[in-house]
């Protein structure tokens, strides 16, 4: 038993009643447990959270990225086995937290993912990076992957800022990890800052850090991420999101390699490499004067292209193979391979997600799989058997194609509905109409 100096601390966030009878096993562990709302969640310090995922944190998801980003350590999602199985839920679910647990609770497997989701918030809260996480590996033989490892290694050991072009999910932060352990600076921090998912309110305070009393709840000296990536390189994900305003700061900081704490006036010198990524048009926003041109040429010196999934033929069955070993040793959970009819759906598909969606699918057919091989539906893909079975009318055929090609074009473009009523050929008016008849919000 661990005395309170070393208790890890672990903060349950609306806790359930399976949540509380699960308590005092954690406390003979060593664990100091504490619960609260999400709303109190900010205000707690804790290593590890954990939170009970219920229907109003699906319906405002951006209250629990918030908290994901802002504590700066590893989460773990509770919820109910049929939650999971919902296909956005298990997607956020995937990408946002370190592992999840579907009720009832698996005592055993509990206390294994607190302690690896401990060692995880440990190696980030140094600046460390595991490298066995799938995401550090840069896995392929197709044509793009192969150029791509031969580039990065000729712009690795330059100090040169890079811009990093691709669409979601392609591994754009895998390609700034790459080129920081190639680098040098490999043995100084690698930070990395979602600039999309941070709120814009918060965001200079994360980039450039405060002091105590610069704001109401200012209680201590804050480090801002471009601090702690002193000495190392600063990644800066979804760059094209960033405020008018805090490009201009960044853009001040880039010619003179100082910052100022909000609240200070001591110009701190920063030594850092920059990478920045965006899988935005950057050059349409300077044209719409969303993006500052100065701070463009700044970034861009050196550029580096992602291919999707898509595109990298050859690829898919070995990440995919990849990924299920991976997080079975992650989870605990029994390996297993895929069914013939799994694999013809993989290919078939035409992942939007790219990589990102490839992981997360198969990391909930892991957990979904009841049999001895992870099937298509297990992946949320229909397989041969069940196209054939769910064939109807030709009316039926038709609707259920006009739906993949609504939810397939959202994908992509749901921030541009104009986008993606062109993409598809008809009027916004024709659009929306059918958005309405197949009930998509």
């Amino acid at each position: 038993m661990h005395d309170a100096a070393t208790s890890r601390r672990l903060l349950i966030v609306d806790p359930c009643d399976n949540c509380h009878q699960l308590i005092p096993v954690l406390k003979l562990a060593g664990w100091a447990v504490d619960s609260c709302t999400l709303e109190d969640a900010l205000r707690r310090s804790c290593d590890i959270g954990l939170i009970r995922l219920m229907p109003q944190h699906f319906e405002h998801p951006d209250l629990v990225k918030e908290l994901i980003t802002r504590s700066n350590t590893e989460w773990i999602a509770v919820l109910t086995p049929d939650d999971l199985r919902r296909e956005k839920i298990g997607d956020f679910v995937c990408e946002w937290f370190f592992d999840f647990h579907t009720l009832p609770f698996d005592v055993a497997r509990v206390q294994v993912t607190l302690g690896r989701a401990y060692g995880m918030a440990r190696l980030r809260s140094q600046g460390g990076v595991p490298a066995s996480a799938p995401e550090h590996e840069m896995l392929g033989d197709s044509r793009p992957i192969r150029e791509l490892r031969r580039l990065l290694s000729k712009l690795a050991p330059t100090e040169s800022p890079v811009l990093i072009r691709g669409e979601s999910g392609t591994g754009k932060e895998l390609v700034a990890r790459t080129l920081h352990s190639q680098s040098h600076r490999r043995n100084k921090p690698f930070v990395a800052v979602n600039c999309a998912a941070i709120p814009e309110h918060l965001i200079h305070s994360e980039l450039f850090g405060y002091e105590a009393g610069a704001f109401s709840g200012a209680k201590e000296r804050r480090i801002g991420r471009i601090e702690a990536a002193d000495g190392g390189t600063l990644f800066l994900d979804e760059i094209g999101d960033l405020p008018l305003d805090i490009q201009a700061n960044l853009l001040r900081f880039l010619q003179d390699k100082q910052i100022e704490r909000m609240g200070g006036r001591e110009a701190i010198p920063i030594d850092v490499r920059i990478i920045a990524a965006t899988h935005v048009d950057l050059e349409a926003a300077i044209r719409k004067k969303r993006f500052r041109e100065d701070l463009y040429y700044r970034l861009n010196v050196l550029q580096v292209g992602t291919a999707p999934l898509r595109e990298r033929h050859g690829d898919l069955a070995l990440l995919a193979n990849h990924f299920a070993h991976f997080y079975s040793q992650e989870t605990g959970r029994r390996a297993r391979n895929f069914s013939q009819d799994a694999l013809i759906a993989m290919g078939k598909h035409d992942w939007p997600g790219n990589v990102r969606e490839l992981a997360n699918r198969v990391r909930r057919g892991l957990v979904l799989a009841d049999g001895r091989q992870i099937e298509a539906s297990d992946l949320g893909l229909l397989g041969d058997d069940d196209i054939v079975s769910s064939m109807g009318t030709l009316d039926e055929y038709k609707s259920r194609a006009e739906r993949q090609a609504l939810c397939d074009v959202l994908t992509r473009h749901s921030d541009n509905l104009s986008v993606a009523a062109k993409v598809l050929g008809i009027s916004r008016p024709t659009f929306y109409r059918l958005l309405h008849k197949h009930q998509i919000r």
